[in-house]
């Protein structure tokens, strides 16, 4: 795992190298200190010899600044590359999400990525920058003033000898009875999060049906449930530090009795058991230092785990070598397909299809006859359980992703617009797009007339998510972008759902004068958005039920008929 996440610190790898380094400078001048003080008092001020004691102090003053100047270039260091190996961590996972199939995407929620990418980013950073540091400072600090003290008295070291196996074993404890606390907390963020995602996105929608009060019940639960989880990670932690004070203080006391008896006996001067208490408390801080370093790398190991699932998941869908889709002819071969592999039933079964290239197809079908499901197999946007997709006669699977994406344009179901200009979003699908050929695209999905009344018309700001436009004027937006594509599929799911009657006869009129050569595929509720299509695909529990014209299925196919006759009867009425 370490090598997995490793490479991450490459770039800042100079960074992460020279803290260390500086830090040992740091502690090799802090050292230093304590024996020129023993020097003062045992020589200097012992024999009032004024000019010994200056020239000393003036050495301490310089080992003092030398000390100081090393600490800040290490935090200087460890800053930059912590913060570095950090942003170049979230931005590895941003890239991997990217390459997530739609299956990948299912296995985690969408509020779970967002505290990977923030909450558990920043505690193994923050470990990161501790590593490089104080995991350096505190060991090395440790073992030479271990060496300082014994050089001034072998008998007195033995005594925090004694304490350093107590506290590894009390850090072990701590450690282990942490960990899963941890974890259970870093859930209890998802699920916050997940909360306020939810009530930000649907903020309208919750206004509308007055569930306010309902809201802040779920996020005060979401919220208490995050604090009663952190208060018990972190009580596990609160006996850290007590335990590290009782003992340092406990060997202090014992070098302070010790040490005096010493003194008392001769055989130890006073300016050396300052000396060696000074030693001593570097040493008892730096295993201070170090159960610091086991309490944040509890805290970022199970932040660890969380990010390496990410890191680990391996795409469902690979590359093919085909870069050039032929035309847009599509064929289902005996396919199947299902969400999880664990399902005792197929979403789609059994599917044999062929539509030409050029050739308007319509479908309709039933909430749940698995529609949306049948045209996201065409740009690979799930993978069929069994069976085939052929587009211009090879198999999905053999082309380039980009390749058969960019030769396949779909408007989903739920339309999505982006923050920033009409002119931004539309331009997604053809970033080199003029002006005249953005303005034709909307034309043809009878935008440009709404775009114009704008003050700002195609440079007005739609807000996060198209906030600023109607239901009927976003669906019109996204086919606009997807025409831009000049694609050789064409998608609509549920598109046209949202615009009136007339202006969808005039979208498909368009589509009839603009697209042909361009396999469209129309997933719709009404049968006038589709009874003009040279077929029309009728699915049922995912299965075909009948596939032909419409006055063939008029004749023939009672489903189609029953559907017809109630929609115009409504009609009428």
């Amino acid at each position: 795992m370490i090598k997995r996440i490793l490479p991450f610190a490459k770039k800042y790898g100079i960074y992460a190298l020279l803290s260390p380094i500086v830090i040992i400078g740091e502690v090799l001048a802090e050292i230093q200190i304590p024996k020129l003080m023993s020097h003062i008092v045992d020589v200097g001020i012992k024999n009032q010899d004024i000019t010994y004691v200056l020239t000393v102090g003036g050495k301490m003053v310089l080992f003092a600044l030398l000390s100081l100047a090393c600490g800040a270039l290490a935090a200087r260091f460890a800053a930059l590359g912590g913060i570095g190996f950090g942003s170049q961590l979230r931005r590895g996972l941003f890239h991997k999400l990217q390459d997530f199939s739609f299956k990948n995407l299912d296995r985690f929620r969408t509020a779970s990525l967002v505290t990977r990418l923030t909450a558990d980013v920043n505690n193994i950073q923050n470990a990161f920058m501790m590593l490089i540091r104080v995991a350096v400072r505190a060991p090395f600090m440790l073992v030479c003033a271990t060496w300082m003290a014994y050089t001034i008295n072998q008998s007195l070291v033995t005594i925090f000898l004694i304490a350093i196996p107590i506290l590894a074993v009390a850090l072990a404890i701590i450690a282990c009875t942490a960990f899963p606390r941890f974890t259970a907390m870093l859930k209890k963020y998802d699920g916050l999060n997940s909360s306020v995602q939810e009530n930000l996105i649907s903020i309208r929608v919750v206004k509308a049906f007055v569930r306010s009060a309902y809201e802040k019940k779920k996020f005060k639960d979401a919220n208490d449930g995050l604090r009663d989880s952190s208060i018990r990670a972190e009580k596990v932690l609160a006996f850290n530090g007590p335990f590290m004070q009782i003992t340092i203080y406990s060997c202090i006391i014992a070098i302070l009795w010790f040490g005096g008896n010493h003194i008392i006996d001769g055989t130890m001067e006073t300016g050396a058991l300052i000396s060696f208490i000074s030693y001593v408390t570097q040493i008892l801080m730096s295993l201070m230092m170090i159960s610091m370093i086991f309490v944040n790398l509890v805290m970022s190991r199970a932040s660890f785990a969380r990010i390496m699932e990410v890191l680990n998941e391996q795409p469902d869908l690979t590359d093919g070598k085909e870069e050039k889709v032929a035309d847009g002819s599509i064929v289902f071969e005996n396919v199947s397909f299902r969400y999880n592999q664990s399902a005792e039933e197929n979403v789609l079964e059994n599917i044999n299809l062929t539509i030409h290239s050029g050739e308007t197809i319509g479908i309709i079908g039933g909430t749940g006859s698995a529609k949306s499901t049948l045209v996201q197999l065409i740009p690979r946007l799930y993978d069929t359980t069994s069976g085939r997709v052929l587009v211009g006669g090879k198999d999905v699977k053999d082309y380039t992703i980009r390749a058969l994406r960019d030769a396949v344009s779909m408007v989903l179901q739920k339309n999505v617009l982006f923050s920033g200009s009409i002119r931004d979003n539309l331009r997604w699908g053809d970033e080199n797009a003029t002006d005249e050929e953005i303005q034709a695209a909307c034309r043809s999905a009878q935008a440009d007339g709404f775009i114009q009344s704008f003050p700002d018309g195609y440079d007005t700001d739609l807000g996060q998510g198209g906030v600023n436009v109607s239901g009927g004027q976003k669906q019109r937006l996204c086919i606009a972008r997807a025409l831009l594509k000049h694609p050789k599929i064409i998608i609509l799911d549920d598109s046209t759902s949202a615009v009136d009657t007339a202006t969808d006869a005039k979208i498909r009129e368009a589509f009839r004068r603009d697209l042909k050569g361009t396999t469209t595929l129309i997933i719709a509720q009404r049968i006038s958005s589709v009874q003009d299509a040279d077929r029309i695909l009728i699915l049922n529990d995912g299965k075909v039920m009948d596939f032909d014209t419409h006055e063939n299925l008029l004749k023939h196919s009672e489903i189609y008929r029953e559907i017809y006759e109630s929609q115009q009867k409504g009609s009428e009425d």
